[in-house]
């Protein structure tokens, strides 16, 4: 797809106000609903409301700066798949901030922080249907320097102060295949700054070599609302996949999609009762979720998965198998209290694990999961509400400039 430029330059402020405003009206409508049932949806786990209410909102101030709509706008404009897949966190914290900033009045000089919002995340170019990322680079570069020669904020700092969301899979090397990514590494221009990524592994990697916060995966917020609470939610099924399992996994360049977990997920427990493991592809998987027990979150080319949000949401217990994988907000989710964890190697074993689990403290699981607090810090709301996804982003921020200053 080509970038979508417009055909005329608009006045700098009138756009920026024009974006607020058409965001503004595109979620009145679900404010005004959000209010109107929050006494039916949260009151009966007022315990966990009065702990997340005990936060003091987070303080840290960032200003989303004002970029000619080629760089975020134009493309949602252009296709509607951009502010709702699985990257869509590039847009969702956008759009999230900008709506703050207009509440707070907020000015750029009074900013603790500058949000740099390109959506490098939505040229749906490919045959796959995928969204390719082969101009993100020249795309951020293009607006570094922009922001470089209009703003003074960049050049005080050298960009030390500046945000950027990547959202994909090895985030900020920018590419999908992490033999490349790690060859590729991060864009000079971007080492100095902040990067809010869904990728992040224990130890050392090449692609996470920055000032960096994990983040979810975009799922849309909906998707909690859909179908019944997790709590009411009958449960017939004990194990859980849709998704790619190769049978005869493909060599890549050296390397095997999934590392071959998929595969050997496919090849034990195809035939199991146990376990529903469907490899074509089903627009309502989501209902069959949230009829799990146990919802499997193997890792595919890179280790992190939106099934971990969908599972938390619907109330399956996610059964992650991706060896060092760092999970987004655990100061908040205590992950070891709501999921699983297997070890690759340790697939044969994996219905010994699941069984076990079944008969000993799986309600204890369950109670932790379906604490709407956990859900709720998993979902990038429009505005921003009280304890999602973007207010503990904003949280994480505000710690790091506390340990800087």
């Amino acid at each position: 797809m080509r970038d979508p430029k417009q055909k005329a330059a608009r006045a700098h402020k009138p756009r920026r106000f024009n974006m607020l405003d058409k965001l503004m009206k595109r979620y009145r409508w679900s404010w005004i609903l959000w209010v109107s049932l929050s006494a039916y949806l949260f009151l009966p786990a007022l315990p966990s409301l009065r702990r997340s209410s005990s936060e003091p909102r987070p303080g840290v101030r960032i200003y989303a700066y004002d970029l000619p709509p080629r760089f975020n706008q134009a493309w949602v404009d252009a296709d509607a798949r951009c502010a709702r897949h699985l990257f869509a966190a590039e847009v969702a914290v956008h759009e999230a901030l900008l709506l703050r900033q207009r509440r707070s009045g907020l000015r750029a000089e009074e900013a603790d922080l500058f949000l740099v919002p390109v959506y490098v995340s939505c040229n749906f170019s490919t045959p796959t249907g995928l969204p390719s990322l082969a101009h993100a680079r020249g795309m951020l570069a293009e607006a570094v320097d922009l922001v470089r020669a209009e703003m003074p904020y960049w050049n005080r700092s050298g960009g030390a102060d500046h945000v950027f969301v990547a959202s994909h899979d090895f985030g900020a090397c920018f590419h999908s295949m992490e033999d490349v990514a790690i060859a590729a590494g991060i864009p000079e221009f971007l080492k100095r700054s902040i990067l809010l990524q869904t990728f992040g592994v224990q130890g050392r990697h090449s692609c996470q070599e920055v000032d960096h916060v994990v983040i979810p995966p975009h799922v849309p917020p909906e998707v909690a609302r859909e179908l019944p609470e997790p709590e009411k939610a009958h449960r017939d099924i004990f194990a859980f996949f849709r998704g790619k399992m190769e049978v005869h996994p493909k060599n890549s360049s050296g390397h095997f999609y999934s590392k071959k977990v998929r595969t050997e997920l496919l090849q034990l427990y195809g035939r199991n009762r146990k376990f529903y493991l469907k490899r074509k592809q089903y627009d309502g998987y989501r209902s069959e979720m949230a009829r799990s027990l146990f919802c499997l979150c193997p890792l595919g080319w890179a280790p992190w998965s939106p099934r971990l949000v969908e599972s938390v949401l619907l109330g399956c217990i996610p059964v992650i198998i991706a060896d060092n994988i760092r999970l987004p907000f655990s100061n908040v989710l205590r992950w070891p209290d709501i999921s699983l964890q297997v070890a690759e190697r340790d697939v044969a074993n994996l219905e010994a694990v699941l069984d076990h689990v079944a008969a000993t403290n799986l309600t204890t699981i369950q109670r932790n999961l379906w604490d709407p607090v956990k859900r709720r810090a998993l979902v990038f709301n429009r505005p921003m509400e009280e304890g999602d996804a973007t207010w503990q982003v904003l949280k994480e921020l505000e710690a790091k400039l506390d340990q800087s200053r």
